[in-house]
This record gives structure tokens, C-alpha cells and sequence, in this order.
């Protein structure tokens, strides 16, 4: 009975340890109820995500992306940087594409880092991701297969638009940190 008390006590004190580690929003701040919303919609996309916002030495959340082009192409959005238990950011994302493309789409944008440099360059302000770097979809079991690439790791959830596109670009963030 001891053993069983015992455990059931650990239990409950990793339970509330690890709630304790994870952000939540502030309920008047519209910015940080839109990224918990995203936050959301991924994970019940694809549940493996829970693994990459629990292990993550930060994430970075766009909660709305706007993405269009006829030929030369251009995406914005607004996001939040997220370490540990606390908002430590804000942050921009801008790209210009060039290549075939038409149409327009909506998509929430994560960004995940892997250690606490690769946090720390993104927080220095102007950091960019070039043609090369590439996001994963969030799908049913997408999380799984995906990898860190030189520390950072992508996902996007379309929520809507349609665009075919054969092009290339790179995306730019800026950085601010927040008190």
C-alpha cells in the first residue's frame, strides 16, 4: 500500500512540474491567444507535435501567414518566441519568391530550436533561411519523420488558399525581445 502511495505521489508531482514548464497565454493579449490557437490546431493535426514543443529549446509561432503570387510572390506574418514557461519575443517573417506560382494561401508557420544557440542566433535579430530550408507539413504522423536541419526544425498548417508554385525565395525574421 506504501509503494502504491508512494508512486502515486511522484506521479503526481512530475505531472505538475511538467504543467508548470509549459506556457500558457496571458487571456488579454489577442497575439498570444492566436498562437495558443495554432499551437492547438497543430497538435490535433498530428499529436506527435506535443514532442517538439516539450523538448524544444524555444519555438517560434506565426499563427497567420498570408502567402500570394503571379510569377513573383511574397509572404508576411507576425509571431511569438516561446522559451520555456515564458513569451521572450516578438518576431516578423517576410519572403519574396520568384519562379511559377499563382494563387494565395493561409498557413501557421513553427519554428522549432533544438538547443539554446540556435535560439540565440534567431534572437540576434535579422536572422534568414534560405531556398534550401524546407517545412513540413503538418499531417497525421508528419512529426515522426521530420529532423532538425543545422539546429531549427519547420512545420506549416495550411488553413486555407490554393497555390501551385515552382518557385524559389527565402524567408527573413525580425526580432524583439519583450520584458
Amino acid at each position: 500500500m506504501r509503494k502504491i502511495l508512494l508512486s502515486i505521489l511522484a506521479l503526481t508531482l512530475l505531472i505538475g512540474l511538467n504543467s508548470a514548464w509549459a506556457w500558457e497565454p496571458d487571456p488579454n493579449d489577442k497575439m498570444q491567444l492566436e498562437v495558443q490557437a495554432a499551437i492547438i490546431n497543430i497538435k490535433a493535426k498530428d499529436p506527435g507535435m506535443e514532442d517538439w514543443f516539450k523538448n524544444a529549446a524555444g519555438y517560434a509561432v506565426f499563427p497567420k501567414v498570408g502567402k500570394g503570387g503571379i510569377g513573383i510572390g511574397g509572404a508576411y506574418g507576425k509571431g511569438l518566441v516561446i522559451s520555456g514557461d515564458k513569451v521572450v519575443g516578438k518576431t516578423s517573417l517576410t519572403q519574396v519568391s520568384i519562379g511559377l506560382q499563382l494563387g494565395g494561401q493561409a498557413y501557421a508557420e513553427f519554428i522549432f530550436f533544438k538547443d539554446d544557440i540556435a535560439l540565440g542566433e534567431f534572437k540576434r535579430g535579422n536572422y534568414e533561411m534560405g531556398a534550401q530550408a524546407s517545412a513540413v507539413a503538418a499531417t497525421a504522423g508528419a512529426s515522426a519523420d521530420a529532423a532538425y536541419n543545422k539546429g531549427v526544425a519547420i512545420f506549416t498548417n495550411i488553413s486555407g488558399g490554393v497555390m501551385a508554385e515552382a518557385s524559389v525565395g527565402g524567408q527573413k525574421f525580425d526580432f524583439e525581445a519583450v520584458q
